[in-house]
């Protein structure tokens, strides 16, 4: 004669919430998706994603695009995600220079558009994300592209009054008015610099610049990159 044996009787209100669990857990182990018609990929499970473009006047396309996300998941898990959805999307990944570590990735591509960098870190449980791609096409056409092996900065002053710029021992005039632009190109490196007017201090910061990259400089807000 075989015995069954009856098991505990599990209430059914801890048996609703062991379901629950059991889902969430399912859910924290799906893998990491993107949308594949959507150029800069984020997961679809980031908390957070916000996406940036630079444009600039006489340039068709964007100098510069940009997406932002925080995703719940483990750093290795979105470089993962990125390798592969990069590599559909015809990037390729450059092996000079990378920096993996374990919390802070950056990477650099070479997409169809131009070069790109994908930077990852880690913050309040979650992986953060910046993936950049530059358009030399459209910063030529903006002249915004620098020479090769410099970084270029473009400043302007748009009050009527003439003011100064001064940064790598050099003090340069900034002549009034919309439409004076002016640019400078340096090396790669931190610059500490100064702008000036009617003899006063406007601002003082610091720029880090990296070869190819084109930075804004203003009297009242930090430096920016447009490309």
């Amino acid at each position: 004669m075989t015995t069954a044996r009856r098991g505990t009787k599990v209430p059914a209100r801890w048996r609703l919430l062991a379901c629950a669990l059991t889902l969430l857990a399912g859910c924290s182990n799906e893998p990491l998706t993107a949308d594949p018609d959507v150029a800069m990929p984020a997961p679809k499970q980031s908390s957070f994603s916000q996406f940036h473009t630079t444009q600039a006047h006489g340039a068709k396309a964007p100098l510069r695009l940009e997406i932002e996300a925080r995703v719940p998941a483990e750093l290795g898990e979105v470089l993962a995600f990125y390798r592969r959805e990069l590599g559909k999307r015809g990037w390729q990944e450059k092996p000079d220079d990378a920096v993996i570590a374990a919390d802070r990735v950056q990477l650099a591509f070479a997409s169809p558009k131009g070069p790109a960098t994908l930077k990852l870190g880690r913050a309040k449980g979650e992986t953060t994300v910046s993936l950049a791609q530059r358009n030399p096409e459209a910063a030529a056409e903006a002249n915004v592209l620098p020479t090769s092996g410099q970084a270029r900065l473009i400043f302007g002053y748009l009050r009527p009054d003439v003011a100064s710029l001064v940064i790598n021992d050099q003090t340069i005039e900034i002549a009034g008015g919309e439409n004076h632009p002016q640019t400078l190109d340096l090396p790669p490196g931190t610059y500490s610099y100064e702008l000036r007017a009617w003899g006063l201090l406007l601002r003082t910061d610091t720029v880090t610049l990296a070869s190819g990259e084109a930075w804004s400089l203003s009297d009242d807000k930090k430096p920016s990159q447009i490309y």
